[in-house]
């Protein structure tokens, strides 16, 4: 008597895909964690310094995800960091819930994906404001 191994087969499979079984690359990651540091104005009073901590988004064109925003303002400064967001009229959307003002610090952890449509690069830019304009600025591309 001869049985065919056809059956047994489709019932492995399918109590594989039952059971959630995803292809490995699903269960891969992003890509790597990447790190892009920010500094604007003078080496004295008007310091300031940002890093943005990021990754890739896998398979979605021109996106990121921001993990961390870490600013470090100058003593008479107020800074922001923010990205060129295609959506706002301003052009620049903030990363951060509050600036970091006068020599202090402020870390904020994120989990939030950013995108624009493709051609349009993404990049960030850490502001330095000084009695309400914009005297020191580096932008830099994701």
């Amino acid at each position: 008597m001869r049985v065919s191994v056809l059956p047994a087969t489709l019932a492995l499979v399918a109590a594989a895909l039952a059971g959630g079984a995803a292809p490995a690359a699903a269960d891969a990651p992003a890509g790597p964690v990447l790190t892009l540091d920010l500094e604007a104005g003078t080496a004295t009073l008007h310091h300031n310094t940002a890093r943005v901590t990021y990754e890739r988004v896998d398979g979605a064109v021109n996106s990121v995800r921001i993990i961390s925003v870490e600013i470090v303002s100058g003593e008479r400064d107020c800074a922001w960091v923010s990205w060129n967001d295609p959506h706002n009229v301003n052009g620049w959307s903030n990363l951060t819930s509050e600036p970091s003002c006068n020599g202090t610090g402020l870390f904020e952890s994120h989990n939030e994906i950013i995108k624009a449509p493709a051609g349009h690069p993404l990049k960030v830019r850490l502001a330095g404001d000084h009695l309400g304009d914009i005297v020191h600025k580096d932008i830099e591309k994701l």
